[in-house]
């Protein structure tokens, strides 16, 4: 039988090389060689305003040297928060080429989470889109950067796309609300415009040097910096532009409409393109209008986004009419491809959408697909040229795994990092022996495809037996009514990690559990089968549009009103359903707010009960033994009895054992699977639905 290696060689397009050349020196050196190969070209289009590489240079080196009268020095960090558009590009370029090093950082975080990033890198400098630019200036002291430059998107946009942002209409005001807002105690990023002396040319950076610092989601929560150098850059660049055999220098478009704050638009989009002669379409947010906008104006021959957004795209086209024919090339990451996208991409397109892998640690890319019709749907492809990959065993990664057994990825190649920034003593650093660890669970096919399986990380473990989420996810994803979905583990009320699934619905309704939990266990082994299945409103994703397992997990740790309705016994499930939308989405909105008013207002009623309590005493005790005696004959249930008899001066004693018979009746009629520690906060849930 063939090896793994043998198999990945034989899957390569003809035109693909295994072993490439690759440049040396710097991005800064490589941002010389094709601003000159392609001088008058258009490199950038943005609503259609134009900038050739021509213009692009000049513009990175007027502001690299107004950075470098600012202070920015070799290997200082420079911060960057920016929406993609043409400002970015330039601020990108230009830090390099004052041998500073680029932290790209989305410019939505909030000041909880930059507060600790910026205490990572304490960069000095920070060149901030200006409807983000009070973030910065609100981070505490110790890290706030001595000089924050603020860009203005308008400024980079078409004379006659200005102009009608200014009119004087609730629509344009709205638009430029959301474009830029003004950012007093910044330098305007215009200013670095101004003509004036270039960096000098002995800061500029080396092969080896850190060009790009990110940090990663972390699926454990706390965002680890990865470093990338110039060579890493490079390397990857020259690799993609190797992969994907239809591009022509010089004559591409690409679609960059993933942000560049992320290392895959950063990475492929940018570098890459540029590296390439294309000209990029930059989309500052990634909305099908502003696509379509975009492909109307002049059609790209390349496009990197990921499976939601390639899915949004072809069906506005549709609707909107927009053709999509001449997007010869469609790469997609981040999440599994599914083949019914894939069909329905190219036969708008009448060109190919395939697969590819990575990490941030990668550069981003550490696997593809073949360019051509061998492509296969759900599969990460082969590893790219001059990429080693292993499978290992999870639990030894000296050991690799059986052929046909799914194991750990762990890899070596030019495009990957050394090693996290600022690792705390004692955290592994996610090498073995000169292998990176992905953390990743994939297995080969007959073909060597490789598909990946699962996080190890998010991996559950039940009663000894290993489930992929993915999996399950795959299983349920076919049922009728089921729009989105993720499956994590949790621990049940004695500890032990269960099967739990979050869903989406299509239309909102509550789904049949037992029905769907049915149709899982035709396919999957029953230790697999979601033990709890909670319907939620939408589920988090990163700026990549994949979902945040960890986050699934959390929320349905707090355990949100909304979420425990998809638990109700079915006869609940019809009821709630035939009460109407308006109460649905009331218990979908209420959620934590319901929860804190219940528990803040207990204090209030029994403060309003005792002085009910004393008033009704006293015109018990006015009115006499008349009504003394007509309460004595009224039957009331037995806790307003106990009420009763407590104001006519009776003991309770009687009472106590019925009560306690009816909260164990009580007990024995939850359904089993709805668990909550406020057993009177059950009780008013039931009520409110009977209601």
């Amino acid at each position: 039988m063939p090896t793994l290696e043998e198999l990945w060689a034989a899957a390569y397009d003809p035109a693909v090389r295994r072993h490439l050349d690759y440049p040396g020196g710097s991005l800064v050196d490589g941002f010389d060689r094709f601003t000159r190969e392609f001088h008058d070209r258009p490199a950038l289009d943005f609503f259609g305003a134009r900038t050739s590489f021509t213009e692009l240079k000049r513009a990175v080196n007027q502001v690299a040297g107004r950075l470098y009268e600012l202070g920015v020095r070799p290997g200082d960090y420079v911060a960057l928060l920016m929406p993609t558009c043409p400002q970015h590009v330039i601020a990108f370029y230009a830090v390099l080429a004052c041998g500073a090093t680029v932290v790209e950082h989305n410019p939505l975080y909030t000041i909880r989470e930059l507060t600790p990033l910026f205490g990572d890198h304490h960069a000095k400098v920070a060149i901030v889109w200006d409807a983000s630019a009070h973030v910065l200036q609100e981070l505490p002291d110790d890290v706030r950067p001595d000089t924050i430059i603020s860009i203005n998107m308008i400024k980079a946009m078409p004379f006659i796309k200005r102009l009608m942002l200014r009119l004087p209409i609730a629509k344009a005001r709205q638009s430029r609300a959301q474009l830029s807002r003004p950012a007093p105690g910044t330098v305007a990023f215009e200013e670095l415009l101004r003509p004036g002396r270039p960096a000098p040319s002995d800061v500029r950076p080396k092969n080896e040097d850190i060009a790009l610092l990110l940090y990663t989601s972390g699926t454990t929560g706390t965002p680890k910096g990865v470093p990338l150098s110039h060579a890493n850059l490079l390397a990857c660049a020259t690799q993609a532009i190797e992969w994907v055999t239809p591009l022509r220098p010089g004559h591409d478009v690409f679609l960059a409409c993933l942000p560049l704050f992320h290392v895959f638009g950063c990475s492929l989009s940018m570098n890459a393109g540029l590296t390439d002669g294309a000209m990029l379409h930059l989309i500052p947010k990634p909305e099908t209008g502003l696509i379509l906008d975009a492909i109307k104006r002049c059609t790209p021959t390349m496009a990197i986004a990921v499976p939601p957004l390639f899915e949004r795209i072809v069906d506005g086209a549709a609707e909107r009419g927009v053709s999509l024919q001449g997007i010869q090339t469609g790469i997609s990451g981040a999440m599994s491809l599914r083949g019914e996208l894939i069909e329905k991409w190219e036969k708008a397109t009448g060109g190919l959408l395939i697969e590819g892998y990575g990490l941030s640690e990668c550069s981003p890319i550490l696997t593809g697909n073949p360019v051509n019709t061998d492509r296969m749907a759900e599969s990460i492809g082969v590893p790219f040229p001059d990429t080693e990959v292993r499978l290992a065993d999870p639990e030894d990664s000296s050991k690799d795994v059986a052929f046909g057994e799914p194991g750990e990825i762990l890899a070596k190649g030019p495009q990957i990092f050394s090693g996290y920034l600022n690792l705390p003593a004692g955290e592994k650093d996610g090498f073995y022996d000169g292998w990176f660890r992905t953390g990743d669970i994939a297995v080969a096919d007959e073909r060597g495809y490789l598909h990946i399986v699962d996080r190890m990380k998010e991996v559950v473990i039940t009663g000894g037996f290993n489930v992929y989420p993915s999996e399950v996810e795959s299983a349920m994803r076919d049922h009728d009514g089921i729009r989105d979905i993720a499956v994590v583990g949790l621990a049940n009320e004695l500890g032990v990690e269960e099967v739990v699934a979050a869903v989406v619905t299509v239309d909102g309704l509550l789904p049949d559990v037992d029905e769907l939990r049915k149709s899982v266990k035709e396919r999957l082994a029953a230790y697999k089968v979601p033990r709890r299945v909670y319907v939620v409103d939408e589920l988090p994703r990163n700026e990549m549009g994949k979902v945040l397992r960890r986050e699934v997990r959390s929320r349905l740790e707090r355990r949100d009103f909304s979420d425990q309705l998809a638990k109700l016994n079915p006869k609940w499930r019809v009821q709630l359903d035939e009460i109407g939308p308006e109460v649905r989405e009331w218990f979908s909105q209420a959620g934590d707010e319901l929860q804190e008013r219940l528990e803040t207002s207990g204090q209030e009623m029994r403060e309003r009960l005792e002085n009910l309590d004393t008033n009704v005493r006293s015109w018990i005790e006015e009115e006499g033994s008349g009504v003394r005696e007509r309460l004595e004959k009224i039957d009331l249930p037995t806790r307003l009895g106990i009420w009763r008899d407590q104001l006519l001066g009776k003991g309770s004693e009687k009472y106590d054992a019925e009560e306690q018979n009816s909260e164990a009746s009580e007990e024995s009629d939850k359904p089993k699977d709805l668990e909550s520690k406020d057993t009177e906060g059950q009780d008013a849930e039931r009520q409110d639905a009977d209601r």
